[in-house]
């Protein structure tokens, strides 16, 4: 009797842990590869199947801007990027990479690549990240076609950040490699290691902090311009990857997403978890699992995502 009591009481202790979403709008129907939320909320940028790319104002619930990535609408663009200022957006599929103007929904430029693609990443002033299989990194500067090439991993470069003023940048690869350096010059800053294939870098919008996590469930945060490791998230289980990532709350916190429906809140300076939330899976998906793209704090008061199920959520606080 008691065993059952308490599996009576873990139940519900983890469904009060998983609040339903306030607010859900369905962005698409369609298959989609990837999205992106920009930081204050105003905006969603998904790749799908069949429609193109759709870049999304959410306080009219309508699309903005239907762009065409490639030679055809059906684009294989699985990666998005919108910068802190929304000024600029940016759409990787596996051999290029577009940069749009969000102000007049027109193509700064596309550039084909010299390898597979893995990444993205855009600052404030157009300046774009691009990590390829071949363990570099392309830092493109569109406003004066300025353009190097990144040599200071051995491995695939799996993710890519970028400070919001385009200057420094972040990469992790499948060595487990995290790299902090000049985005206009490839001059290294910071060298850090974790145990197994980075899945997921991040910098604070002013450089200041870089996180990273691997494919064990390893990740930390440390100070960019030291080195030093402020923490290490105390993550509870044996693996846990991290599909998206936001420093919020002026840099005090750490959202993060996963390839599993969850989505953490993280204090930065212990590491300790402050809260979890669960997407949704639709009634008519196949596909009992959800990979969760973005996630963004809009205000204190709201924690938003969007998913591989087509769906925009937003929890209060």
């Amino acid at each position: 009797m008691l065993r059952v009591l308490l599996l009576i009481f873990c139940s519900i202790s983890l469904i009060a842990c998983q609040p339903k979403a306030d607010n859900t709008v369905v962005l698409t129907s369609d298959a989609s590869y990837h999205a992106t939320l920009s930081k204050d909320g105003q905006y969603a940028l998904i790749s799908t199947a069949n429609n193109g790319v759709q870049f999304w104002s959410l306080a009219d619930k309508a699309i903005k801007y239907q762009w065409v990535h490639g030679a055809s609408n059906s684009s294989n663009v699985f990666d998005t990027a919108i910068s802190t200022n929304n000024a600029y957006a940016a759409t990787l599929s596996s051999d290029s990479v577009a940069i749009w103007n969000i102000d007049n929904g027109h193509s700064v430029g596309w550039w084909t690549l010299p390898a597979y693609a893995q990444s993205v990443a855009i600052a404030n002033n157009g300046h774009a990240l691009i990590g390829l299989a071949d363990g570099s990194v392309m830092s493109l500067q569109p406003d004066n076609q300025g353009l190097i090439q990144f040599l200071g991993h051995q491995e695939k470069v799996n993710s890519v950040s970028i400070s919001d003023d385009g200057l420094v940048a972040l990469s992790g690869g499948n060595d487990g490699q995290i790299l902090l350096w000049q985005a206009q010059t490839g001059q290294p800053l910071q060298q850090w290691q974790l145990d197994s294939r980075i899945t997921k870098v991040l910098l604070s919008g002013d450089g200041t902090l870089s996180f990273a996590g691997d494919i064990t469930g390893n990740a930390a945060i440390w100070q960019s311009n030291s080195g030093k490791k402020i923490s290490a998230l105390l993550i509870e289980r044996r693996q846990m990857n991290v599909s998206s990532a936001r420093f919020v709350n002026q840099n005090t916190q750490l959202l993060t997403g996963t390839p599993s429906k969850e989505i953490f809140l993280w204090q930065v300076n212990s590491g300790e978890r402050q809260q979890r939330w669960q997407v949704e899976v639709t009634k008519n998906s196949q596909n009992r699992g959800a990979v969760v793209y973005s996630v963004t704090q809009p205000s204190t008061g709201k924690v938003m995502s969007v998913s591989s199920q087509g769906l925009l959520e937003a929890w209060d606080l």
